[in-house]
């Protein structure tokens, strides 16, 4: 008895919670006016308890019946009330029906479930401004990149064939998808966040979030912005801090794929994003720069650029793999040194993937860095060639200083 009790005093409260949100959001309307306000919610989590507790058993088809029952009242309810007010949104509808449900949960012992759902529930009708003023931010291209995203992750991935191919069995199509997942998913989140905070927050703000998407994409951007300035610190902010954060991106990855090798790697890839952070806080005081909504990103997620990363990660997995065993750690390095130039992605996830063994870490390790640090040097050429030798002075010397702090803790372990 106090155990059933207890579960519809948990299906009251879940109505109670819906209903406050809806309640308030309807707070001016008139008394009887509103379909359902915070004790129409309440009951209707009593209700859906008590129906359950009703069709247990051998009457299961009787909470069925009921809730049909209750869906016709609230639509017959919504329709009359439609015609005075003229607005046809059915979001309270679908939370009253929701809540029916979580009341019926709370009684079947799933009081947990009910209890995140109704919060869940909650949030989601108070966001609804919020939620509206970050749709308007979002174009077509963003909303197809997201569908494309779906289509490589819930679509392709699970299809294909887990199992080791080629040399060595270095090649395993779903491993290798699911990479490309993974770095498509981490750039697109970062993306979006740019779009929904606005460059209108700042260069270091956007340089922050767009280092996620491409560090070498906001360099070569803001380097590019530079030129029409004088003043070259809040672009040489930017451009830092996307540096910078392509250490901690790195870390994420490794993580992600080997947590070994990332207890391995966090104080080098630290070592190296402290000098960059430090240097981009101090040209950062200079707020006569480019000016922020001036900067955009790329949309990260396109099918031809994931099939080209694959076809990338592909070819450095076998590249790696056969200088590995043909030249030892020698090889490793020779091909870091190459991709780092490029992209320092692939070079990490392939490495990531082959490391065995704790003898193996710290050439690996040491062939992460490598790549690395041969992309931020790359970086910092490119500014100076695009952006000038003023510009590249603020980057080349931070840059200096990282690779000399890295290389430092590299040789330390």
């Amino acid at each position: 008895m106090t155990e059933t009790l207890l579960n519809l005093a948990f299906a009251l409260a879940a109505g109670l919670i819906v209903g406050m949100e809806r309640g308030w959001q309807e707070r001016s309307a008139s008394e009887g006016s509103r379909v359902a306000g915070i004790r129409t919610f309440g009951l209707i989590g009593l209700m859906g308890g008590l129906w359950e507790i009703l069709g247990s058993g051998e009457n299961s088809i009787l909470f069925g019946l009921a809730y049909l029952a209750f869906a016709l009242v609230m639509v017959i309810a919504h329709f009359a009330e439609s015609r005075v007010s003229h607005d046809f949104g059915i979001t309270t509808v679908v939370a009253a029906m929701i809540t029916f449900l979580l009341g019926a949960l709370s009684v079947r012992g799933e009081r947990v479930i009910a209890a995140v759902g109704a919060v869940v529930v909650a949030a989601l009708l108070n966001l609804k401004p919020v939620l509206h003023r970050y749709l308007e931010r979002i174009e077509a291209a963003e909303i197809q990149a997201a569908l494309k995203l779906l289509l490589i992750s819930v679509v392709v991935l699970p299809i294909l064939p887990r199992k080791g191919y080629g040399p060595w069995s270095a090649l395993n199509p779903y491993e290798i998808w699911w990479i490309v997942v993974l770095i498509a998913a981490l750039s697109f989140a970062a993306y979006v966040a740019v779009k929904v905070a606005g460059p209108e927050r700042g260069i270091l703000l956007t340089g922050l979030l767009g280092g996620l998407v491409s560090s070498t994409g906001v360099a070569i951007q803001l380097s590019r912005l530079s030129r029409n300035v004088s003043q070259k610190g809040l672009p040489a902010a930017g451009i830092l801090v996307a540096s910078a954060i392509m250490f901690l991106r790195i870390l994420l990855i490794v993580t992600i794929i080997n947590r070994d090798l990332a207890a391995v790697l966090w104080l080098p890839c630290l070592a190296m994003a402290v000098p960059l952070f430090l240097a981009a806080l101090l040209f950062g005081r200079d707020k006569s720069g480019v000016p922020p909504d001036s900067f955009k990103l790329r949309n990260p997620v396109e099918i031809g650029q994931a099939i080209q990363f694959g076809i990338v990660l592909t070819g450095i997995l076998l590249v790696s793999k056969a200088m590995q065993q043909w030249w030892g750690s020698t090889g490793l390095y020779l091909v870091a040194a190459a991709a780092g130039t490029a992209d320092v992605d692939a070079i990490t996830i392939s490495l990531s993937r082959t490391v065995q063994g704790e003898s193996a870490w710290q050439p690996v390790s040491q062939a992460v860095m490598l790549a690395a640090m041969t992309n931020t040097l790359t970086k910092g050429v490119l500014c100076t060639v695009i952006g000038g030798k003023k510009l590249g002075f603020k980057i080349l010397l931070p840059v200096a200083l990282a690779l000399l702090s890295g290389g430092l803790v590299l040789w330390l372990l």
